[in-house]
């Protein structure tokens, strides 16, 4: 590419050299692209920029927060436009912004880079005016759930939950242990399934629940759950550093 408009959203940074910075950013013509750019851009905020490049590695330049009418959102109805483009300069603040971090550091983490995602980039979009909002603390976990079901279906990772991985239906008093590579496997012996892998055991009854009512909120705890063990399955169990430090902060307050 040669001097190209982009529209996108910074995923994540590091230093470069004394002014200049090393950016992932999520495009939303080309997917992630890694690039280098002057010091300084905002996450969080739509941006639009030039970039410049036939390598894996472009150059950035004239990185500015992208004015309302050029960013896509065809998600937002008509009678919302005039709401969403009061939030769309505005922060993101407090807690919603570890959620936020946690959006951006599992895409960097998992996008592969210059696969055109759009869809995926406007719900990603959707999330960032959403964490704008006030919202209840199961809101949050919802609009977080929310956006990994869309980013498990863009990386062909489907949740089949209605059978187990005999493909036998899920029996209401049979207790299942999720493997991401397997399914939901029928344990035998559930004495101490709590003590073994408690996050990754469900009950028949509550996926059933799961199949009946989608994410909801009577079965939001049960899909973190699960999306948690796809997420660190898919990340190979290295640690998020964004869940850390919103860890870090939960104990600091309390």
């Amino acid at each position: 590419m040669r001097n190209e408009a982009l529209i996108g959203y910074l995923l994540h940074q590091r230093p470069y050299q004394e002014k200049r910075a090393l950016y992932y950013l999520f495009s939303q013509q080309h997917g992630v692209i890694h690039g280098i750019g002057k010091k300084g851009a905002p996450l969080f905020m739509p941006l639009q920029l030039f970039a410049t490049g036939k390598r894996d590695l472009k150059t950035f330049s004239q990185i500015n927060i992208a004015p309302f009418s050029s960013v896509h959102t065809q998600a937002v109805q008509n009678d919302e436009v005039a709401n969403t483009e009061i939030h769309h300069q505005e922060s993101i603040t407090g807690q919603h912004q570890y959620a936020a971090l946690y959006l951006n550091e599992i895409l960097w983490r998992l996008l592969p880079t210059e696969d055109p995602m759009p869809i995926l980039w406007q719900h990603y979009q959707n999330s960032l005016y959403a964490l704008k909002k006030s919202l209840t603390a199961d809101e949050l976990r919802l609009c977080l759930r929310q956006f990994e079901s869309y980013l498990f279906d863009e990386l062909g990772f489907s949740l089949t939950l209605n059978q187990d991985s005999l493909e036998n239906p899920i029996e209401q008093e049979c207790t299942y242990r999720f493997l991401p590579d397997v399914g939901l496997v029928p344990m035998v012996n559930i004495e101490d399934s709590e003590s073994v892998i408690g996050h990754a055991v469900f009950k028949g009854n509550d996926i059933l629940m799961m199949v009946e009512q989608g994410l909801s909120a009577s079965t939001l705890n049960a899909w973190s759950r699960l999306h948690r063990q796809l997420i660190d399955h898919m990340l190979d169990y290295q640690p998020l550093q964004s869940r850390l430090l919103w860890q870090q902060q939960q104990r600091y307050q309390l």
